[in-house]
């Protein structure tokens, strides 16, 4: 059977490509078992998801990790997700290093226990020569943490008169968002068959395309994402114009 793969058009893969990584629970409930061995299950899909990013050229996979809600979990399975998260960067590292990936977080991190801290940051310091594709972790996250303390920033600064308040626009807005340095997401998935945002990106996903599927997390693999790349390209961006004038 061939890959979806063979079909895309290598000229029009998505630069950034972000993921809310969702269903783990309900895939452990399916089979019978406590939450966290969705969790566990999920971080294959990761692997193949990352993986196969690589191969077609995405420069940037961003994953909706953890945001600042789940922080209000029950303890046990916050403990849980954070000795998942250490096992995982210890595990994957030595993968991520042979793939040429590059890591990066964007979110509240300081709210990360000390010790999963400690070992993130290392990670991300022995990856950060690599030049391949640019896998970024959402961690303690939401949109409006984010916005909001944007915001917080502009405020201070225009306060201490490093900026005007007449300089602000949109340019400057994005300068102080935690995607600062990323391009925009062309493409964002949602696993599971919900359909909401979640509270993701949701500054920076203002003319992303959006994919949903049925697979819970657990179950999705780079076949899947192929999929939705190929779905991707085969539509039309319009970005508030009109066809003939993406033509003329």
């Amino acid at each position: 059977m061939k890959s979806v793969k063979e079909k895309l058009n290598i000229n029009k893969i998505p630069r950034h490509v972000a993921i809310i990584m969702d269903g783990n629970g309900r895939w452990a409930a399916k089979h019978g078992s406590e939450r966290i061995f969705g969790h566990e299950h999920g971080v294959e899909s990761v692997r193949s998801t990352v993986e196969g990013a690589g191969d077609i050229g995405i420069k940037y996979l961003t994953l909706y990790a953890f945001s600042t809600e789940n922080w209000e979990r029950p303890k046990n399975e916050v403990d849980a997700l954070m000795g998942l998260l250490v096992q995982a960067i210890e595990n994957e590292t030595g993968e991520l290093m042979k793939n040429n990936v590059r890591l990066g977080t964007i979110g509240d991190i300081k709210k990360l226990p000390p010790d999963v801290a400690a070992k993130l940051n290392e990670c991300i310091r022995l990856l950060e020569k690599n030049t391949g594709l640019n896998l970024i972790l959402a961690l303690s996250y939401s949109s409006k943490w984010e916005i909001t303390e944007a915001i917080r920033n502009i405020v201070n600064d225009v306060k201490n008169g490093k900026i005007q308040s007449k300089d602000i626009d949109e340019k400057l807005f994005e300068g102080y968002l935690s995607t600062a340095q990323i391009p925009d997401p062309e493409l964002l998935i949602r696993t599971s068959g919900e359909f909401r945002i979640s509270n993701f990106l949701l500054w920076q996903i203002a003319y992303s395309e959006l994919y949903f599927t049925e697979k819970l997390w657990p179950d999705f693999r780079k076949e899947d994402l192929f999929e939705a790349v190929y779905d991707f390209q085969n539509r039309e961006r319009r970005f508030g114009k009109i066809s003939e004038q993406l033509f003329s």
